[in-house]
């Protein structure tokens, strides 16, 4: 009988941390759609420096958050030291787990590698940082936006998580009582609040507006380029959003995930059609 639970534990936890990496690839394929969706609605002449700086946020999102952003986040350790991540679980270590998932129970949110854990976290922190990439497009030196990209992915961004999804006392004086799914305030709203400073401290694009207060459109380079951009990202957050049930064997939970696709399909098309008739 324990063999047979092992073994459904087994199968739970391989199928789990299969779901996160899943999950977790959709995620980082909306980097494709930002860089599409940016470089298509910019002037052509600015598409080079968009392009690059959309690939680099990423590799800076994860360089940061792998040296420095887990261990502020999670307690995670630096180079994820800290993980069963890095080197293969010996058998003595998969015995451990076992037993921890016997006296738990399946109930618990646990039954993941935390490489996986670690992955779908990171291509979170890059998404916070391209929602500010989209605001401040043709207004920001690429310099300094790679140098902001170092500070916002590699601590303002993991400190924030750890005051909020990992429950520590903020400056010490209290705790949050806090919830929050897919990142609606840790990544959207964070993302949003920098971006927004970024925006009130660059002001508008030059050429937007004349001499006498006259709005002046500024076409996009590539429009196809920038629809195909916005397919990938409603794609992408099936990934966003399914992947934070942080799990999926159990019928409860298989439920869950199908509710959450379809909330997400709707709430993206209806939010498509709400920005059609505003434009």
């Amino acid at each position: 009988m324990e063999q047979l639970s092992n073994n459904i534990f087994e199968l739970q936890y391989a199928m789990d941390t299969f779901y996160f990496l899943v999950c977790g690839a959709l995620v980082m394929w909306m980097a494709a759609g930002f860089a599409m969706l940016e470089a298509g609605l910019v002037r052509a002449k600015n598409t080079t420096e968009i392009l690059t700086k959309n690939v680099a946020l990423f590799a800076i999102a994860c360089t940061m958050y792998l040296v420095c952003g887990y261990e502020i986040m999670y307690g995670g350790g630096y180079f994820l030291s800290a993980t069963d991540s890095v080197a293969s679980m010996d058998e003595a270590a998969i015995a451990g787990v076992l037993a921890s998932a016997t006296e738990a129970g399946f109930g618990d949110m646990g039954e993941y590698s935390g490489a996986s854990d670690f992955f779908f976290q990171v291509v979170f922190v890059a998404t916070a940082m391209s929602i500010v990439s989209g605001a401040v497009a043709e207004r920001m030196k690429l310099w300094a936006f790679l140098v902001f990209a170092v500070i916002m992915t590699g601590f303002i961004y993991p400190m924030e998580g750890a005051w909020t999804w990992n429950g520590d006392a903020v400056f010490g004086l209290y705790e949050l009582s806090y919830s929050d799914y897919a990142g609606s305030g840790i990544v959207h709203m964070a993302g949003a609040a920098a971006a927004l400073a970024g925006v009130i401290l660059l002001g508008a694009r030059k050429g937007k507006y004349g001499p006498n207060g006259e709005v002046n459109a500024i076409p996009g380079a590539n429009l196809p380029l920038a629809t195909l951009g916005t397919f990938i990202l409603w794609m992408g957050w099936f990934g966003f959003n399914g992947g934070s049930t942080l799990k999926l064997g159990g019928i409860a939970v298989a439920n869950e995930v199908a509710s959450v696709f379809l909330n997400t399909n709707a709430a993206a098309a209806g939010g498509l059609i709400a920005a059609l008739i505003v434009a």
